[in-house]
């Protein structure tokens, strides 16, 4: 079963974006200065729509690794079933990749188990439908929003998150892909 994978920073400092207003006149929108963020690490299901997230402090190999593991755990598939995990060629994803199932190292062998992987292309991220779940999630959580500490992002995103972790229509329409298939037909 594939599943989509990827990361995402959302930022406390305000991120300006289109809206209307009155000609003439100047909105102001308030930011909390900084660079605070809170960091997510996201799995989407497309055959269900199911979305699940793990939440690590900052992104490198390590936590990717408990990441793949979260989300086994969290996902189990019947014994002999594997998941097909989909990345991008992020330089964390590299390294937990060529540990895991490169060098073959025994101590991943849990994730050998449950998991194969594939790798995108460089710069495809129009290939990973889990940037869109990114994209939406910025425009209905957090553009031109003010956000006065790091803890009210982290709620605010950890319940928009939540609605989407049974399987639903809207992740499950917004993740496939429309493709045409040329078929012959016999004669």
């Amino acid at each position: 079963m594939p599943v989509f994978q990827d990361e995402v920073h959302f930022q406390v400092q305000t991120s300006i974006t289109r809206k209307w207003a009155l000609k003439g006149s100047e909105p102001k929108v308030m930011s909390k200065p900084g660079k605070a963020n809170v960091s997510y690490s996201g799995y989407v299901i497309p055959e269900t729509g199911e979305l699940v997230m793990t939440e690590p402090n900052w992104f490198n190999y390590e936590t990717v690794i408990q990441s793949f593991r979260d989300f086994v755990n969290a996902r189990p598939l019947d014994e002999g079933k594997k998941y097909c995990i989909i990345l991008d060629n992020a330089p964390w994803h590299k390294k937990a990749i060529r540990l895991i199932w490169n060098e073959e190292l025994p101590e991943y062998e849990d994730i050998r188990k449950a998991l194969d992987y594939l790798s995108l292309p460089p710069y495809s991220p129009d290939l990973n439908p889990i940037e869109q779940v990114w994209r939406i999630a910025r425009r209905e959580k957090t553009h031109n929003r003010y956000f006065s500490s790091k803890s009210l992002l982290k709620q605010t995103m950890d319940n928009y998150f939540d609605g989407f972790s049974q399987p639903n229509e809207q992740l499950k329409s917004l993740c496939s892909f429309k493709c045409f298939r040329a078929e012959t037909v016999a004669a």
